[in-house]
């Protein structure tokens, strides 16, 4: 068995995917007891928000906590251990369980419990990098605008409708683009340079390459590499051609555009003139003015064997692909 396993927190949110939480939490515990017969296997479940930080952040007498649900149970979780003394944080393992599960999509977890713990049992540890927005820690994601409006209202549209997963975010996004491509001006420094001013429709920065339940905003981003990646959709931009990228981007096509600029950054810092839609890892942000940097190799994850190493392990430092102000635009 590659990883040590010692005693494991299962931290369950009963509440994701409309309920299926629960009863997914009790088929892992007893997957994982067969699986792990010389560890302690204790579960948690989450009685609701904020409450999975909470459990994470009183878990160093733990050799590993699972994280059992979608994005938000990640996030919380990924909160409560960066409270912790890096030499006392566990490692971290995911059973996805959510509507979007990008993170998971990231350490090439399998959306079915028995084949998840099939993976974990087989998984190695990598230390992976986590990213901090004004002290809120994120595990994939945090953007600003129209990317975000669609985050936040794809949490509402699961609420009133059940649905899930990829076509949700699809529904939240073409309504978001016909009714609501709010241009907007912000302030930006990356690392050690000077501010400069501009307008977008998005602005979003990655630590993994997705966001939404799949789409491949960054495709060139690692969680291991020690950079963020940034994103931001200039104008002009007709709603055709912002819904065509937009469908694009599903599968990482949509680099091409020259109305799309790309860059890397170990910090930065963003204004916006006046409050916006703001998510972190799928969550709700509020605020004006953002501080973002990365934490390198902070947590240490269980990835399957299969793996993207490029994203798991941390490729060469690739560039960005291009800054619109350059005319022509760049590939690295």
């Amino acid at each position: 068995m590659a990883h040590e396993w010692g005693r494991v927190l299962l931290i369950a949110n009963p509440a994701a995917q409309n309920g299926r939480g629960a009863d997914a939490a009790a088929e892992a515990s007893v997957l994982l007891r067969e699986a792990l017969p010389a560890s302690t296997v204790e579960v948690q479940p989450t009685a609701g928000p904020g409450h999975g930080r909470e459990l994470a952040a009183a878990a160093a007498d733990f050799d590993t906590v699972i994280a059992l649900g979608g994005d938000g149970i990640i996030h919380e979780v990924v909160n409560g251990l960066m409270t912790l003394p890096a030499n006392e944080r566990p490692y971290l393992g995911i059973i996805p369980v959510g509507s979007g599960n990008d993170y998971a999509a990231t350490l090439s977890m399998e959306r079915d419990v028995v084949r998840a713990v099939a993976q974990l049992v087989d998984a190695r540890a990598v230390s992976v990098d986590v990213g901090c927005c004004n002290g809120v820690y994120f595990a994939e994601t945090v953007s600003f605008g129209l990317d975000a409006a669609i985050a936040l209202d794809t949490v509402e549209r699961r609420k009133r409708t059940g649905r899930t997963g990829t076509m949700l975010y699809l529904a939240a996004g073409l309504d978001q683009l016909m009714n609501h491509l709010d241009c907007r001006r912000y302030r930006v420094a990356f690392d050690d340079g000077g501010f400069h001013e501009g307008e977008m429709y998005l602005f979003a920065v990655q630590n993994g390459p997705t966001y939404g339940g799949g789409f491949t905003v960054a495709p060139k981003a690692s969680i291991a590499d020690g950079w963020l990646d940034v994103v931001i959709a200039h104008p002009p931009l007709s709603r055709k051609k912002a819904t065509l990228i937009f469908m694009l981007a599903k599968d990482g096509h949509h680099t091409r555009f020259k109305q799309l600029e790309f860059r890397r950054a170990h910090r930065l810092r963003v204004e916006f003139d006046e409050p916006l839609p703001v998510q972190v890892d799928g969550e709700r942000l509020e605020g004006t003015s953002f501080e973002l940097s990365v934490a390198p190799r902070a947590l240490r994850v269980l990835v399957p064997p299969q793996a993207r190493p490029s994203v798991v392990e941390g490729p060469e430092p690739h560039g960005y692909v291009h800054v619109p102000e350059d005319g022509e635009g760049r590939r690295s």
